[in-house]
Order: C-alpha cells, then sequence, then structure tokens
C-alpha cells in the first residue's frame, strides 16, 4: 500500500480490504486504550474516589475528549491536511514550510516547532509498547494474584520476541493484524454492552453537562483526572500518521461506524461494573470479563498489544527514514523487508535502541500505574504541536485567513492544553522520562542538521567553479584514461572535492565524467519522470540532478538508468564510483558550542556510509579522504 490509496475514492470491496487493514494498524494504540485509562482514574497513582458524580463525570470526559479530540480534530479537518495523500508529522512540516516562501526566520521555527514534534513522538514510541503489554500481562494477577512475580519477566519476553521478529518484516504477521484486532473490538463492545444492558442509566453520561460539573466541582481533583482522560485518546496521531497507507476515507469510515462506538460501549460498560462492585476499579476492564473467559481474554489483550505496539515501531522507522532524507539524523542502515511495499523497512540501529528504552522502562516503572504518568505528556506535547502546525497550514494554505483558522483550532487547543497542564504535574511521578528522551533527540536532530550546514559552509569556502574548472581543462587536459566515473556532488554549480584529489593524486581523468547531485524536498514522492535532469557540459563532463522525495528510496544505479533517454547510458562494469569522506575537526570559536561540536563529529563517524544508503555496488565503489576543520 502507498499513497496513490490516498488519492482515489475507494469504494466496495476495496473500502472493506483497507478498512480492515486500517483497524489492524491504525487503531491498535487507541483501542487498547481500556486496559488501563479507567482503572487510571480511581485505582492509579492519583485515584479519584469512587462515586455516582465522579464516574458520571470522567466517563463524559472520556466520551466528549474522543468526540472532540479523535473524531473532530484529526478525523474531520487534520486527515484532511495531506501532502500528496501522505499525512504524519513530518508531512505536516513540509506543508507549513509551503507558506513561509521567502521568509527564512518562520521556516526555521516551523522547523524546530516539528522536529520538537517528532522528538516527542518517539518519547511516545517509548512507553507505548512498555505500558501496553504491561497491562495485557497484569491481567494474570486478578486472576491469580500470586503470579505478580511473574509479569515482568513474562512482559520482558514478549517484547523481546516483538523487536526480535522486526527483522523478518511485518508482511506476513500483518496479514492477521486486521482480523486480531476485528476481534478485539468486537469483544471490546460486547463486555461492555453485557454491563450496560445490566446498568442502563449510566448512558446519562453521554450528557457533557456531567463532565463540565464535575471539572467545576472539584477543581483540583478535576485536574488529576484530566490528566488520566488523555489516557482515551493516545493513538489518534495514527491516524494521520499512517493516512498516506490507507487513505482517508477507510481510516474515518471505520472509526465513526465501528471503533468509536466499541470503545464508548467498553467505557461505559467499566462504568457501570465500578458503580455496581467500587472494588472493581482496581482492574475494571479484566473484571467485566467471566471467569471463564479471563484467560483467554489476557492472551487476546496481549496479542492486541503487540500489534498496537507494532504500529508504533513501525512509525519510529518510518518517521527515521523521513528525517534521514530531510537531512535530521545521520545515515544509518535501512532494511527493506517486502519486495512489493517500499513502505515496510527496518532500521537495526532504530529497532534495538528502542528495545532497550522500552525494556528499561518496564523495569524501571515495574506497573502500568506508574508508566501512565509518563505516558500523558508526550501524546499531549505532540497534539499541541500538531494543533499549532495545522493552523499555519489551514490559514495559509488552505486560504482560510488567521481569524478562522485561529478560532477553529483554539478550541482543540483549550480542551489539549488543559490536558497538557494536568501532565505536567506529573512530571516527577514518571512524566520526565519521555520529556527528557524527547528533548535528548531533538538535541541529536538539530545538532546534525546545524553541523551539515557547518559542514557545508566550510566545504563552500574551499569551493571551486565547476564552468572555470572546465575551461582551465580545455587549456591543460591531464591523461584519460578508459571507463565512467561517477561523482558525488552536494553541490551541482561547484566541483566535488573527490574529483580534485583523485586529479592530484592519480594525474588522471576518465574518459567520461558524471557529476550526480542529490536532491531531497519535502513531497512524499517524486515519479520516475522527474526523477533525473541530465545536461551535457563540455570535456565529456555530464551534469545528472537525482530528485527524491522524502518517502522515496534511493537508489543511485537506478536513478542513472534512467539517463538513456538524454544520451547517457552506463556499462554497469566500466564505471567507477568516486565518494568524498572527511575526517572532522572540532575547534572552538564557530556558530556551534564545542560539545555540540564533538557531539556532531561522533555522529558524523559513526553515521551509515553513503555506499549502502544510496544503494551503490560496493565493488565499484572509490573513497578519497580529506580532513575539515569545522
Amino acid at each position: 500500500m502507498n499513497a496513490q490509496h490516498a488519492a482515489g475514492d475507494v469504494t466496495g470491496q476495496r473500502l472493506a480490504v483497507l478498512a480492515l487493514a486500517a483497524l489492524g494498524v491504525v487503531y491498535g494504540d487507541i483501542g487498547t486504550s481500556p486496559l488501563y485509562a479507567m482503572k487510571e482514574v480511581f485505582a492509579g497513582n492519583h485515584p479519584i474516589p469512587v462515586g455516582e458524580a465522579n464516574v458520571f463525570g470522567s466517563l463524559s470526559l472520556f466520551f466528549w475528549a474522543l468526540v472532540i479530540v479523535v473524531s473532530v480534530k484529526y478525523v474531520m479537518f487534520i486527515t484532511r491536511a495531506d501532502n500528496r495523500g501522505e499525512g504524519g508529522i513530518m508531512a505536516l512540516i513540509a506543508l507549513a514550510l509551503h507558506s513561509t516562501q521567502g521568509k527564512p526566520h518562520q521556516a526555521k521555527a516551523i522547523m524546530l516547532f516539528g522536529v520538537l514534534g517528532a522528538a516527542m513522538f518517539y518519547g511516545d514510541g517509548m512507553v507505548t509498547p512498555a505500558i501496553s503489554v504491561l497491562s495485557a500481562v497484569e491481567g494474570l494477577e486478578v486472576g491469580a494474584p500470586g503470579l505478580h512475580p511473574f509479569v515482568i519477566p513474562i512482559t520482558l519476553v514478549v517484547l523481546f520476541g516483538l523487536f526480535f521478529v522486526q527483522r523478518s518484516g511485518t508482511a506476513v504477521v500483518g496479514a492477521f493484524f486486521g482480523p486480531v484486532m476485528l476481534i478485539w473490538f468486537s469483544v471490546l463492545a460486547l463486555l461492555g454492552l453485557a454491563e450496560i444492558v445490566a446498568h442502563p442509566a449510566i448512558l446519562a453520561a453521554l450528557n457533557p453537562l456531567y463532565g463540565i460539573e464535575f471539572l467545576l466541582g472539584n477543581k483540583a481533583m478535576a485536574l488529576m483526572a484530566m490528566g488520566n482522560v488523555v489516557l482515551a485518546v493516545t493513538g489518534a496521531e495514527a491516524l494521520y500518521a499512517d493516512m498516506g497507507h490507507f487513505g482517508r476515507k477507510p481510516i474515518s469510515r471505520v472509526w465513526f461506524a465501528f471503533v468509536l462506538p466499541a470503545l464508548v460501549l467498553n467505557y461505559f460498560g467499566q462504568g457501570a461494573l465500578i458503580l455496581a462492585e467500587p472494588a472493581a476499579a482496581e482492574n475494571p476492564f479484566y473484571h467485566l470479563a467471566p471467569d471463564w473467559a479471563l484467560y483467554p481474554l489476557i492472551g487476546l489483550a496481549t496479542l492486541s498489544t503487540v500489534i498496537a505496539s507494532q504500529a508504533v515501531i513501525s512509525g519510529a522507522f518510518s518517521v527515521t527514514r523521513q528525517a534521514m532524507q530531510l537531512g535530521f539524523v545521520p545515515r544509518m542502515e535501512v532494511q527493506h523487508t517486502s519486495e512489493k511495499e517500499q513502505g515496510q523497512i527496518y532500521l537495526p540501529a532504530v529497532n534495538w535502541g528502542l528495545m532497550v528504552a522500552v525494556m528499561i522502562l518496564v523495569l524501571g516503572f515495574k506497573s502500568s500505574n506508574n508508566l501512565a504518568a509518563a505516558y500523558g505528556i508526550a501524546v499531549t506535547g505532540d497534539m499541541v504541536i500538531t494543533s499549532v502546525l495545522a493552523t499555519v497550514v489551514v490559514a495559509k494554505v488552505w486560504g482560510w485567513g488567521w481569524l478562522r483558522a485561529a478560532a477553529l483550532f483554539a478550541c482543540f487547543l483549550a480542551v489539549e492544553l488543559v490536558f497538557l497542564t494536568a501532565n505536567i504535574l506529573k512530571i516527577p511521578d514518571g512524566g520526565w522520562f519521555p520529556l527528557v528522551a524527547g528533548m535528548g533527540i531533538f538535541v541529536l536532530m538539530t545538532t546534525w542538521k546545524r553541523g551539515r550546514q557547518l559542514l557545508a559552509d566550510r566545504l563552500q569556502g574551499e569551493r571551486l567553479e565547476l564552468q572555470a574548472f572546465l575551461d582551465s581543462l580545455s587549456a591543460s587536459m591531464p591523461t584519460r584514461v578508459d571507463g565512467t566515473a561517477v561523482f558525488l556532488n552536494a553541490d551541482p554549480k561547484g566541483v566535488p572535492h573527490a574529483l580534485l584529489h583523485n586529479l592530484m593524486h592519480n594525474k588522471v581523468l576518465h574518459e567520461r565524467v558524471v557529476l550526480v547531485s542529490v536532491q531531497f524536498f519535502d513531497v512524499p514522492y517524486v515519479p520516475d519522470i522527474d526523477r533525473v535532469e541530465v545536461r551535457k557540459l563540455k570535456e565529456n563532463f555530464w551534469s545528472v540532478i537525482v530528485q527524491y522525495g522524502f518517502k522515496d528510496e534511493p537508489d543511485i544505479p537506478a536513478a542513472l538508468a534512467l539517463c538513456g533517454e538524454a544520451g547517457l547510458s552506463f556499462d554497469s562494469l566500466a564505471t567507477s564510483y568516486f565518494i568524498g569522506r572527511e575526517t572532522l575537526i572540532p575547534r572552538l570559536g564557530t556558530d556551534m558550542a564545542l560539545w555540540r561540536e564533538k557531539l556532531f563529529v561522533a555522529m558524523f563517524r559513526n553515521a551509515g556510509s553513503a555506499t549502502a544508503f544510496f544503494q551503490i555496488p560496493s565493488n565499484r565503489v572509490v573513497e578519497l579522504g580529506t580532513q575539515v576543520v569545522l
């Protein structure tokens, strides 16, 4: 599946297939929130007393949070802000940047704000697998309290298995995601419905007045409750982030027709149970199940949380690759796990780093109650950033104007800022973790971007104009040897440093020299017809500009094969690729602090090779090194 789905108006059987697939990938996170959201309100680290007003008020807040934040903001508005069918924070940044032409300061502010949102996404991605799987396995304590010592070991084993199978890809396992989540949401609805039938008065909580009265009548307690209500909308970002895979229509249809009703039924069923049996508040989700169904439900819940975690992990892979191609993270190994779907990728460094962080969270926090404090702040921070960027897009790109756009998103921001304020209170209880993780990633991403700019400026100072170089060759031509030399060249109008070093040391030029510049654009995909721009220069030099979108798969040999129509064909056995490799030396007195320079140098040293990133045959590559003082 790819962004083309978003462009077509799918109907009938195709719509049903995409809706089922979206159910498995998009709604896993928000679909597993019933495991812990209501429990956290009445039995978490800061519980509120069980009582009719509190239960009705909390349920009303849960319902209207799902309506306002998910249904209205994300489904009705944010999913319309697509970048050629693609969604997610990187697509939103690209759209917002379109409104800043000729305004570099505004562009920089939007870019930094968006990168902060991406960094918070990683913080969220660390907590989601930990809290989801741990809350599912904690169901064992409901049936047999003596199993408590085994909860964490079992959780760690499940998580290790999840991360271990990532290298095999999700194509085979993914076929089961939709059907499993179909069963999961059906079970959610049935469990809740049974309790609602027994206590139908609970449906009165649909009235927003109960939520408003609860907030106004219990201000201190209400703020704590709002910090937990946000747990019901975790995973809303996935509706937008995965839009390119399924399209807006399947995602919105399955939300309104199936997911939202199932979630509301389950939450209201839990509320009815808590009112009838206050002791059930310790784990209302599992207490909804009859005794005979407890262990099958634990198994289904564990499988569902693994699926929810899979979506977050796949999202981390996708966001990292997009950030890599937009210049915010170093090159790293990208493995393709499907011959048919280019979006199915595996990044070993991200996978194992995420696994270590998740396991540290499980071992450090020890329970889903403790992790709930760490969860909300990353989610709400991401939501606030999305709303701010979307305001820019709606005002400038959609042409609504600032007044109308601000009036619309002020409604969403009012709710989200209350969520954020409530979660700030939980920073001492664990909210610090995603903040620290997110800020750490933000520093790494901005350091890499700024460092690359600093390096480019240094190399620009040593730049030799290509036209002047070609003129000098006409006056004094060195020895030419058979074959084609391809030089990667960041500046199409300059001479690659690798070419100068080759000429200086080997005193020869190849019979044909091709200078290849790669450019990434803030669109998801560039069609093959626009992939290359070819210009013939004098002295049998050629300039080729290769263009990619931030979701395209860089492949230089494949791109060069498209040059044949312009009269530039390649014999792979007679073609050598020359790549420059810089050794960086930090120094005081530059535009970047020395500690950030040293951090950039360390990242640069450990970055993946251009050979692997651009899929160049390693046996045809010559690397030429140079030292650069930053």
